[in-house]
């Protein structure tokens, strides 16, 4: 793998920046770590220890979650090109330390919503900061394998924790055992992330002085914001198939322990379930990341969030163990096409000099999606049942898949032709003007 050596020690490339970048991936895992804790916990512990009996009422904890993080997901961003990466990395993990010790002690579920508001806050930044760090440690051309491994080792620690939880629950009960998990992943974040990680954001403006860009370098966060949410037609499909990918996962986290537990399932099959779908996502990103780089964004992209939609209808539609397993696997296989995919298309697109924003603010679009999703499912099952809002969510992401197909086109230099992506950069007015 090639490198770029900057006039002092700075360099780009995975092998030159391997000992960093793998701490950041195993640093990223325990982020992931912090959500798995509540896959499979949180939606029974709504109905059965604080006794929540409306679907809706029992999803606030991921509304919260969802809605703190999509926010924090923009000043991560932001903070991270103004100011650096491994201070808003520091921040993120020390309000990340009481979600777990709220989760055990919480006396009523208005404890539980404050514990998902750290949790959202905590994700947003430490995620969003080990995904730009990883970006600009890599360079240009390995951008998709790099966040296949970073959202591999995320999603992978989700799963782990996910069937570690249940597992635990089945045998010493909801809590407090659980979550001992997260009191470790948090202090173990935090202390990695004081003692051996190094800033990146010398590494993104060399990439800056070394590469060519169709978009401008310096721009307000308003413009930014602007091309990237509306404007620019790549950058405003990725946030639309982010926001669709997270809608069904913020489904998917709420509704699937509820559905599976509603057919008869135990807390450690559920368990398993709820662990196969991310572990199969964490796996698969190992390959799709790097996929993408040789097929292009835009054939994964479409083809996940269409298997996605399939996956989906095969669980509402299914009746025993074995096909809700399938459904979750396809499920697992589907977000493992989109999920790096759409990171590394950011990356292919954004101006190194605001990328970390612009990576922030289609987070911040996508994790919008867990609301979305949330109250979405939660009304439909309340009205309809839990099978109709599965269908409902199903039907969605198949929209957003069309949607995506129409308005995305190819960002990845290799698989574009060779005028392509110059000939539409310059159809955006100019990109963002100069400050």
């Amino acid at each position: 793998m090639t490198s770029l050596r900057g006039s002092g020690a700075v360099r780009l490339g995975l092998r030159a920046n391997l000992p960093q970048f793998s701490l950041l991936v195993g640093v990223n895992a325990l982020v992931g770590g912090m959500v798995g804790q509540e896959r499979t916990i949180l939606p029974l512990m709504a109905t059965k220890v604080f006794g929540l009996t409306a679907v809706t009422a029992a999803l606030t904890f991921i509304v919260a979650f969802g809605l703190t993080k999509a926010i924090s997901n923009f000043f991560a961003g932001t903070l991270s090109d103004r100011f650096g990466r491994k201070p808003v990395l520091l921040a993120g993990w020390l309000i990340g330390l009481p979600v777990p010790l709220l989760l055990i002690w919480a006396p009523t579920w208005a404890f539980v919503i404050l514990a998902n508001v750290l949790l959202g806050i905590n994700q947003g930044l430490t995620w969003s900061t080990t995904v730009n760090m990883k970006i600009d440690l890599v360079g240009p051309a390995r951008r998709g394998l790099a966040m296949g491994l970073n959202e591999a080792a995320g999603y992978g620690a989700v799963a782990v924790t996910a069937y570690l939880t249940g597992f635990i629950a089945q045998h010493a009960g909801l809590r407090p055992q659980p979550f001992f998990l997260g009191a470790a992943y948090a202090g173990a974040g935090l202390g990695l992330s004081v003692l051996l990680v190094r800033e990146t954001r010398g590494h993104a403006h060399l990439e800056a002085a070394t590469t060519r860009n169709a978009l401008v370098a310096q721009a307000k966060t308003r413009e930014v914001f602007v091309q990237t949410s509306f404007r620019q037609p790549a950058l405003s499909a990725i946030c639309i198939g982010g926001l669709t990918n997270n809608l069904n996962d913020g489904m998917a986290w709420g509704l699937f322990p509820l559905f599976f537990a509603a057919h008869g399932l135990s807390v450690a099959s559920i368990g398993i379930l709820v662990a196969l779908y991310p572990l199969i996502w964490a796996v698969g990103q190992l390959f799709t990341g790097a996929l993408s780089d040789w097929t292009g964004r835009k054939v994964l992209v479409v083809g996940g969030l269409g298997l996605q939609a399939l996956s989906l209808g095969l669980i509402a539609a299914g009746q025993s163990f074995a096909i809700w397993a399938v459904g979750a696997i396809g499920l697992g296989l589907g977000t493992a096409m989109v999920y790096p995919t759409l990171l590394a298309a950011v990356g292919d697109v954004a101006h190194p000099e605001w990328r970390a924003s612009a990576v922030g603010i289609y987070r911040l679009w996508r994790d919008a999606g867990f609301v979305v999703g949330a109250l979405l499912s939660g009304a439909v099952a309340d009205i309809f049942g839990l099978g109709a809002a599965i269908w409902a969510v199903a039907a969605v992401t198949a929209a957003g898949a069309a949607v995506v197909t129409a308005r995305m086109y190819e960002t990845h230099p290799r698989s574009a032709t060779a005028d392509a992506v110059p000939r539409r950069a310059r159809s955006i007015a100019g990109g963002p003007t100069a400050k």
